[in-house]
């Protein structure tokens, strides 16, 4: 039902500017069976080196219900996990896993509640918005396998990044058609375009400035597994979005993901653990 209404809404606030949404948005996490497993993946991408990306955590969740979701997430200091709101939202704890090249196989897990997340106070999970989410977590010792990744500076709020090539990874399936999650972590180089490319797919209420827009091509994506996973520059060791959304047609049909564009929270990121790029 969620699906509809959101597309519901885009359509009546697209109309009038003569644009109406091409497909429906949703959090990878929330994908249907039919169109992918709840665990997720990047798509058609290329397996990880080892410590390749040692700021990428591996997020199981779970529930006093005893249900459960996997989503990715980054290392931002010794104390703090960057991840999506919506993979936050409804657990009652989270098992962090950390150097995992190989998923099964990480170099340090932790375990921590609830209590240790900080989600946006304003994350709407029907017009997909604010969907940033901070764990706090026992502290860690870096390593060549596990370490932070940087906060894009105050000075590229206003960027649009456009034109630039940045890496996605995370860990799950590798097609529409897996019937089980990968054994490694994978990654994949996407182009970041205008938002007007995610507008043009979703409509103006989802694609907002506060999102990065990635097109996607030759199958190649992030899904389900992959939510609130790092979106970092190629050029540059920022982190600029978190696997926020794509298409409900499923994750290799080619259209444009969008991300949670992580210059529009620093303030918020600041207020909540001091953390400055």
């Amino acid at each position: 039902m969620k699906v509809f209404v959101v597309l519901a809404l885009c359509a009546i606030a697209s109309a009038s500017a003569g644009v109406l949404p091409k497909t429906t948005p949703i959090h990878p996490k929330d994908r249907p069976a039919n169109v992918g497993s709840i665990e997720g993946r990047i798509t058609n991408g290329q397996s990880a080196d080892d410590g390749q990306f040692p700021y990428q955590v591996a997020l199981s969740f779970f529930t006093t219900s005893g249900s459960g979701w996997f989503c990715g997430g980054s290392v931002l200091s010794e104390t703090w996990v960057l991840t999506a709101a919506h993979c936050t939202s409804g657990a009652s704890g989270v098992t962090i896993s950390y150097g995992a090249t190989i998923r099964a196989q990480p170099k340090l897990t932790q375990t921590v509640t609830s209590d240790n997340f900080e989600q946006h106070e304003s994350y709407n999970s029907l017009l997909l918005r604010n969907d940033i989410s901070l764990i706090k977590t026992p502290a860690i010792a870096y390593t060549t396998h596990i370490n932070k990744i940087a906060l894009p500076a105050v000075s590229n709020t206003y960027s649009t990044y456009a034109g630039k090539s940045a890496i996605a990874s995370g860990y799950g399936l590798e097609s529409d058609s897996s019937s089980s999650v990968a054994s490694k972590l994978n990654w994949v180089t996407l182009q970041i375009v205008t938002k007007d490319t995610c507008v043009s797919a979703y409509g103006s209420l989802v694609a907002t400035d506060n999102i990065v827009c990635v097109q996607t091509t030759n199958s190649q994506s992030t899904c389900s597994g992959d939510s609130g996973g790092p979106l970092v520059l190629s050029d540059e060791p920022i982190i600029v979005g978190l696997t926020s959304f794509g298409s409900s047609a499923g994750c290799e049909k080619n259209y444009p993901v969008g991300f949670t564009r992580v210059t529009s929270y620093l303030d918020w990121i600041v207020a909540k653990t001091g953390i400055k790029a």
